[in-house]
């Protein structure tokens, strides 16, 4: 009862800072509204004190200013609701995509007592500087910048090594103090609203908003112990590993814990500084190809992508080359998904619009009992705008939001991994795009998608996947021979408990199971076949 009440002050305070923005739409648009929630959305505007909102403002740019104000929580759920075309309309997700959980920093005698809570020491035995002034202040944590002290390996004209110390410069990022607290807080209060949406919108159900609730849940606890992310750029090093294209700072494990995350600092020029670039006469071209094809390579090679590549997160080096920093949002999608979604996509660009629906249905992600034929007449109306067009006007990022929306005809579920992956790709288009208006994202594409394709998708990966499979169900021989026995075993001993003649059955039951073996051994001969053929 306590945390009802709670929620109903807090949902009360939310409504207000909405309609003190305009933002109230969302109730608006409802099919079905409560009574409790009707009288609510007339009385709380006229208690919505401050001022006026620039009604010039589209309605997503107004409830993504809402959020800002509102605080971490709600910025984090504007993002997480940007990837949902099908519930919130396109135009209103492209501009909470916009949003940007830039906050004012938290003092630097915070920022000293975290770091020295979480290591144990004095600032300054970890650190040998440190700026008390913060480079960069977001939603969950701000970042200072520092240096350390190392010893490196000096090589003299005599070729003779001694060590000497010097200074590594390193970024620090650091939790804002409480937020656990503050996200818990709200967090119950969206379970309480999706359940509420849940029980009087019925519609709503298949969207799953609790589902997205959790999702939120999660990806702000892994981004609460900055651990996880630096794991994450660990990873993601390791993916990239020697590529002249793409690196990520290197992690101080030595300073890092939950709470504080020490890394290397990165030495070039953000993307959003479009004057800096020019200045450092960095070629965009260039730039913006090499934008798409580490997000391939990601997507796509690794199945483990950065999830928010936007401007503010990249850096390049004078020598042209890409950094990412902030791995606190990140994206997997397994062999099955990136199968499907190669070979979706080039159904829709060759025009075979039947396939582009069947592998939805192989899939899995649209029920059984919906007609093929609707959903490959839906596709069709998706693909054929974009069929023919110019390689370099067509946009994946837009052909996968258009697919998306056509999800409540055919009750398709929500896939999560697949509204972030289109997310990304959006962002990552619009970043390429920026930098240069005229870049042809297929031309530029083509290789790399190309080359997975023919390595997972042509005959060379389909003799192997037949190699795997068969030497997998030969391992599995000896524990399905023993299983055999033992149910044999069992079965006889069964019988005996009851009578000899059904004993004398079992037994000829037994040689009923001489083709299994004869299966087993077959599929054995053919896997040591294949792979004598290709040794």
């Amino acid at each position: 009862m306590r945390n009802s009440f709670t929620n109903i002050l807090r949902a009360l305070y939310v409504v207000r800072v909405l309609a003190r923005y305009d933002a109230l739409f969302l109730v608006d648009d409802m099919d079905q509204v409560p009574l409790p929630l009707k009288i609510v959305r007339r009385i709380v505007p006229l208690f919505a004190f401050g001022r006026p909102v620039d009604k010039s403002l589209r309605r997503g740019e107004r409830l993504a200013l809402a959020l800002q104000a509102l605080g971490p929580s709600f910025i984090k759920l504007g993002q997480a609701l940007s990837v949902r075309a099908d519930l919130m309309g396109e135009e209103i997700t492209q501009d909470l995509g916009n949003l940007r959980d830039k906050l004012p920093p938290f003092p630097f005698e915070e920022a000293k007592k975290t770091v020295e809570r979480e290591f144990g020491r004095p600032l300054d035995e970890i650190y040998t500087s440190f700026d008390e002034k913060p480079i960069a202040a977001a939603s969950i944590a701000q970042v200072h910048f520092a240096e350390i002290e190392e010893m490196a390996t000096i090589v003299d004209e005599k070729g003779e090594e001694r060590q000497e110390p010097f200074r590594r410069k390193v970024a620090v990022k650091i939790l804002r103090p409480d937020i656990e607290k503050a996200f818990e807080r709200d967090l119950q209060l969206f379970f309480w609203i999706a359940d509420l949406v849940e029980r009087f919108q019925p519609d709503f159900r298949r969207l799953r908003p609790r589902k997205i609730v959790e999702i939120l849940e999660q990806s702000v606890s892994l981004e609460m112990d900055l651990r996880m992310e630096a794991a994450a750029a660990s990873e993601m090093a390791e993916n990239f590993e020697g590529d002249p294209e793409f690196s990520v700072p290197a992690i101080d494990w030595e300073r890092t814990g939950q709470r504080v995350m020490t890394q290397g600092r990165v030495e070039g020029i953000s993307l959003s500084n479009r004057e800096a670039l020019r200045e450092a006469d960095i070629d965009f071209e260039k730039l913006s190809a090499i934008v798409i094809r580490v997000f391939l390579h990601q997507v796509l090679r690794d199945g483990f992508f950065h999830a928010d590549m936007h401007h503010g997160n990249l850096f390049v080096t004078p020598e042209g080359k890409l950094i990412a920093v902030d791995f606190g949002i990140m994206g997997r999608m397994d062999m099955e998904t990136r199968l499907f979604m190669a070979e979706m996509l080039y159904a829709f660009l060759t025009g075979d619009y039947r396939r582009a629906a069947e592998v939805h249905f192989e899939a899995g992600y649209v029920p059984k009992g919906k007609s093929l034929d609707a959903f490959t007449q839906a596709c069709r109306s998706i693909g054929e705008p974009i069929l023919g067009k110019p390689v370099n006007e067509i946009s994946i990022g837009r052909l996968l939001i258009q697919l998306f929306q056509i999800t409540e005809t055919f009750e398709m579920e929500t896939q999560p991994q697949l509204l972030l992956l289109q997310k990304t790709m959006v962002t990552a288009e619009g970043v390429a795009h920026s930098l240069n208006n005229n870049v042809n994202f297929w031309e530029v594409s083509y290789p790399t998608v190309e080359e997975w394709m023919r390595e997972n998708m042509g005959p060379e990966a389909r003799i192997a996947q037949i190699v795997n499979d068969g030497m997998s169900f030969a391992r599995k021989l000896p524990s399905l021979v023993s299983r055999a026995d033992r149910i044999l075993t069992r079965m006889e001993e069964e019988a005996h408990e009851a009578d000899l003649n059904k004993l004398k059955r079992a037994r000829l039951d037994h040689r009923g199971l001489g083709p299994v073996y004869f299966i087993c051994g077959l599929a054995a001969g053919i896997s040591a076949t294949v792979l004598y053929l290709l040794s």
